[in-house]
Formats: C-alpha cells, structure tokens, sequence
C-alpha cells in the first residue's frame, strides 16, 4: 500500500482544527484517516516550531537576509561615495 504525502498546508489544517477543539481528535484522524499517533507527532513538531519562533523572535533565515542587506548597504554607500569623489576629481580637472 502507497502511503500518502501530505502537503504543509494540510498538515496544519489537521492540527489547528485539533487545537480548536472544536472536534474531537479521534474523529479528525477517522476523517482525514491518520492514526492519532501521527496527529500527536504533527501536533508537537507544529507546537515545538512556534515554542522555537517566540524564543528565538526571528528565524535563522530572516537574520542571514538582514545580514546581507546590512552588507549590501556598506557596499552601495562605499560606490557612492568613490562616485561623488570621481565627479569632483573630473570637475576640477585634478
């Protein structure tokens, strides 16, 4: 038998409408035909995800991308500034 991929977006679905609790868990899994098991596993790994995200503010991957912006900046101003000196170099004929 085939076992089934779940997309990232499903998975969610099935676990928020569990914590809602609006339905039972058992009769989400009967429904989505997941054993409880892989709800609980789901469920943590979800859980563990925004315990991680609220301790650590922003993700690893936002922190690399500020990074670089800060370097690309330093660059640009760096041009910048050899730009205005060139123009003023060529202005005086130095």
């Amino acid at each position: 038998m085939k076992r089934r991929v779940w997309a990232i977006e499903e998975k969610m679905a099935i676990v928020m409408e569990g914590i809602q609790g609006k339905t039972v868990v058992s009769e989400i899994c009967r429904k989505n035909q997941i054993s409880e098991a892989l709800y609980y596993r789901w469920r943590d790994i979800f859980l563990e995800g925004g315990q991680e995200a609220l301790e650590n503010g922003k993700s690893d991957r936002i922190k690399a991308l500020e990074s670089k912006l800060v370097e690309y900046e330093q660059i640009i101003a760096k041009k910048t500034i050899e730009i205005e000196i060139q123009k003023k170099t060529m202005k005086w004929g130095i």
